[in-house]
């Protein structure tokens, strides 16, 4: 689903429909306005990318790659001492 929606955004990138338009709204070019209203497209389409796990998915993160949950991934483990640390997998002190 996502490889089309990101493809369509691509393609409407740059604003075509006002290639040569002089008009100027807001003392910006109309076309600078299409830019900062498809950045924010992008943005929200990108969060819900994110949000709906496909990120995890695309980049071999969570159970299919590890054998276990995303959760229990980054859940809480207790230490020798009994204290409760978080995983720190892959981070570098």
């Amino acid at each position: 689903m996502w490889v089309p929606v990101f493809a369509t955004l691509v393609a409407f990138a740059v604003p075509w429909p006002l290639w040569g338009v002089d008009r100027v709204v807001a003392g910006l070019p109309v076309w600078i306005w299409w830019h900062i209203a498809w950045l924010g497209l992008c943005t929200a389409l990108f969060s819900r990318f994110v949000q709906s796990g496909a990120w995890e998915r695309g980049m071999g993160i969570g159970s299919e790659a590890t054998g276990e949950s995303v959760e229990a991934a980054s859940a809480a483990t207790t230490d020798t001492r009994g204290a409760e640390t978080t995983d720190t997998r892959g981070d570098r002190r």
